[in-house]
This record gives structure tokens, C-alpha cells and sequence, in this order.
């Protein structure tokens, strides 16, 4: 076992290395052609500027550029998870590494300019990212296709407990090219048995809301006996996770904090806000005036939506959108989360929900300091109490303020159950830094264009079940 899974880390690691080496051969190919003989040259323009330095660069200079642009590649890929062949899909690598590309192309063209010490001509950097995004395309499918001819799916053996195995096997059979559930046994089949079972022709264990007192026993079973186990979390391990180790004695002690985000922290997480939210509403303010204008003309109602939501230490604030439905949506005064192929809302709604062009008033909410750029979404009270009767512990995610993208936004879907939604706000919670932070921003760009994450929730979704 130990012997397959590192082929398949050097496999990975391999193909990767191929795959930005290509990308980093076609800038350089432009590098060499274009760019550096216009960074090369001096001349001054009609206006006495001086566009271009005369830059001279020798074999460890062109290596240096180089190097920062695979870097870069490096970065970007594994941050957008464009590296994670045979661990996502495909077409969800070619589409990680489209989001990529275009940063480092981004950056790399204003780097140009800079060297140039003038804008230089964008149109080589367009074709460099058409042809890379063929390469990235083929090179996705061709080392898919290699991986799983080589490795077939695991097979897998699910262990349950009191709850229906139907959820956790839907997941596990959406990736089929991936995973194969072999059987599937019950926890009241006895201990000993699944003890047995475990130890069959299996390359893995899913243990899946197994009660404490069988799991920790069935856990360390497999473990002692190089068993893979794929466990599913409850409220308390992600607590524990995300906890400091203090090392005060001679026996290890787990820290769980009541507040988990530090002061210096907070500080630096608030000036970002401010920063970023005051450059996103210049940057967005054209796009958010002819939003409001299609709004007005189309029915005459009002622009924005003002609702009450829920922040920090449930603290209520008015959030802000783009109305997206019709002004009588909630005429009966329920209040309900928006459904697939949810009828209320209008034809322009429909684009400007696709497009996430209806959140951009909250960035005036963030501004003002009632949400985050990252932090678990703001719930209406009504939902909170509905959710808080089945599941006490969703008060936990109320710990930090409220924010317009969160990690349940970028690690979960709009239609993931609140229970699964709020194991991974607690992840951000308990595992805060300003790093993961950054990183969620920048995932959150590509989520925007993820069609999947913007559905509405299926109608046996709206109550939360509590799972243990």
C-alpha cells in the first residue's frame, strides 16, 4: 500500500512539473521574441519620455524572469488546486488553472512594463494565455487519463451508524472514477465483525456517524494496521483541530479558546476590509449604477433589498443587495431560503445572481463594519432560531463577524446542508490566520464563476438535521 501511494505522489508530482514547465516554455518562447527586445531598447517618444531602459540581461538574468513567472505558475496552481490530478475532476483542473494563468499573466504584464518603464503591448500576452489555456486543456485530460489507467478507484468499505447511508453514498458515487463502495455495514452488525470486514479486500474504511464509543475503538484498529480511513467529522473534532497544543507538563494539553481570532489579528483583518471594500466600490461603482438603473426600468420597485441579518454575538444589521426577485416574494412573511428554479425571482435577477453582481452593496456593509470580506454568512434571526432548534451548536459560528464569502462558500455549495455548513465555518474559525484569509479571496474569485454554487437548495434541505 505504501509503495502505490508514493507512485501516485511522484506520478502527480511528475506530471505537474511537465505541466508548468510547458506553460513557463511558452512565456519564455514570447519572452525571447517579443518582450525582451522591447525591453531591451531605448527610445524616447514625441513627448521626450523614455519607453524602455535599455535593459541588458545575461543567461542568469533571463533565468531569474523565468523563474519568477514558474514560481508564480507554482503559487497559483496549487492555490486554485490546478496540481490535484486525479483528485479533482478534469474539467475542474483545466478550470483551476484557467484562474492560474490569468493571475500570473496579470502580474507578469505589468512586471513587462515595469522592466519597459511603459505599457507594453498586451496582445503577445493574450496569445501566451490562448495557448497555454490549450495546453492546460489537453495536459488535464491526458494526465487524467494516465492516472486512471494506471490507478484504478479504491475500493472502500462504509461503516454506518444510526443515520441513512444515502448522503455520504451519493457524495462517494459522485466521484466513481475515484472511489467504489464495495459494501456497506452497520455499526448494530457488531463490533467485531466490522473489525473482520476491515480486514478484507479493502483499500479504505468510511466510518460515517459511528457513535463515539465504537469509532475511537474501530479508528485506532485501522490505523495500527495501516488501514486508510476516511472519517467524517463531528462538531467536536473540528473544534479539537483546530486547537493549540500546549506543552505546559509532560503530558500534551489541547487549548480551546472562547475567542479563536487574536486582537493583532482582528486588526489586521479590519484594515483590509476597509482598504479593499473603499477600492471595490470605485473600481465597481459603473457596474452598480447601471445595475440599479435595469432594476428600476424593469418593474419601478425599489433597487436595493434591505434585510435583517445576523452578525457577530447575533448582533442584527440590515444587509444590503440588488433586489433579484419580485417585490412581493414574501408577501405571506415567512421567511425561506431561495429554492431551485425559485419562481420569485426575475428574469434580470436571475443574471445578476449568476453573476454575483447582487452582493455588491455589501461592500458599503463592510465598510461601515457590519460583516467581513471572509466569515460565515449572515443568517436572517427566523432561520437562526429554526436551525438553532436542531442544532444547538450553530451558535458557534457566530463567534466572528459575519462575511461575504466564507469557507462553506468556497469548500461547500449554496445547496450544502447547514449541519455540513457549519463544520466548515467552524474549520475558519478555529483555524484563523490572515494568510487563510488571502487565500479564501482568492478562491472566492474563482467560485464566482462556478455554476454549481450558486443553486438554490432543495426543498428537503430547508430544516437542518442535527447528525450527533
Amino acid at each position: 500500500m505504501k509503495n502505490v501511494e508514493s507512485a501516485k505522489r511522484v506520478l502527480v508530482l511528475f506530471l505537474g512539473f511537465i505541466g508548468l514547465t510547458m506553460q513557463t516554455l511558452v512565456y519564455a518562447w514570447f519572452w525571447f521574441k517579443t518582450y525582451y527586445p522591447i525591453v531591451s531598447a531605448t527610445r524616447v517618444s514625441q513627448d521626450g519620455y523614455v519607453l524602455g531602459n535599455g535593459l541588458k540581461l545575461y543567461f542568469r538574468g533571463h533565468l531569474l524572469i523565468l523563474g519568477i513567472y514558474f514560481i508564480l505558475l507554482l503559487f497559483f496552481s496549487n492555490t486554485y488546486g490546478g496540481l490535484k490530478i486525479g483528485y479533482l475532476k478534469p474539467m475542474d483542473v483545466f478550470f483551476s488553472q484557467i484562474f492560474a494563468l490569468f493571475m500570473v499573466n496579470f502580474i507578469s504584464y505589468f512586471q513587462l512594463s515595469l522592466l519597459r518603464n511603459w505599457l507594453v503591448r498586451v496582445t503577445p500576452m493574450v496569445m501566451i494565455f490562448i495557448i497555454q489555456l490549450i495546453i492546460s486543456f489537453l495536459w488535464a485530460y491526458t494526465t487524467n487519463w494516465l492516472y486512471m489507467r494506471i490507478f484504478k478507484p479504491r475500493r472502500l468499505l462504509l461503516v454506518s451508524g444510526k443515520y441513512p447511508v444515502d448522503d455520504i453514498t451519493h457524495k462517494f458515487n459522485s466521484r466513481k472514477d475515484k472511489y467504489h463502495i464495495v459494501r456497506s455495514m452497520n455499526i448494530s452488525e457488531g463490533i467485531e465483525k466490522i473489525y473482520e470486514e476491515c480486514l478484507g479486500d479493502y483499500d479504505g474504511v468510511i466510518i460515517w456517524d459511528v457513535p463515539s464509543e465504537y469509532r475511537n475503538g474501530l479508528v485506532k484498529y485501522c490505523y495500527g494496521r495501516n488501514i486508510r480511513i476516511y472519517v467524517m467529522p463531528k462538531i467536536t473534532d473540528v473544534l479539537l483541530k483546530g486547537s493549540t497544543q500546549l506543552h505546559l507538563f509532560d503530558t500534551p494539553v489541547l487549548l480551546l479558546r472562547e475567542y479563536a481570532i487574536k486582537i493583532e489579528q482582528r486588526a489586521i483583518k479590519r484594515l483590509i476590509d476597509i482598504v479593499l471594500s473603499l477600492l471595490l466600490i470605485v473600481l465597481s461603482s459603473p457596474v452598480m449604477l447601471i445595475t440599479a438603473i435595469i432594476i428600476k426600468l424593469y418593474d419601478g420597485g425599489p433597487v436595493l433589498y434591505k434585510q435583517v441579518r445576523c452578525t457577530q454575538n447575533r448582533r442584527e444589521f440590515k444587509i444590503m443587495k440588488f433586489r433579484s426577485m419580485r417585490v412581493d416574494a414574501e408577501k405571506d412573511g415567512v421567511a425561506r431560503l431561495a429554492s431551485k428554479n425559485d419562481s420569485r425571482i426575475t428574469p434580470i435577477g436571475k443574471f445578476i445572481r449568476a453573476c454575483r453582481i447582487d452582493e455588491l452593496p455589501q461592500l458599503f456593509n463592510i465598510l461601515v463594519g457590519d460583516m467581513a470580506f471572509i466569515g460565515p454568512r449572515p443568517e436572517r434571526p427566523e432561520i437562526i432560531a429554526q436551525y438553532l432548534e436542531e442544532m444547538p451548536e450553530f451558535a458557534f459560528r457566530m463567534k466572528v463577524k459575519a462575511g461575504l464569502a466564507g469557507y462553506a462558500q468556497v469548500y461547500g455549495k449554496y445547496n450544502t446542508t447547514p449541519y455540513d455548513k457549519l463544520k466548515l465555518d467552524l474549520t475558519y474559525i478555529e483555524n484563523y490566520s490572515v494568510w487563510l484569509d488571502i487565500k479564501l479571496m482568492l478562491l472566492t474569485v474563482k467560485i464566482l464563476f462556478t455554476p454549481d454554487s450558486t443553486e438554490g437548495v432543495d426543498e428537503n434541505q430547508i430544516t437542518a438535521q442535527k447528525k450527533g
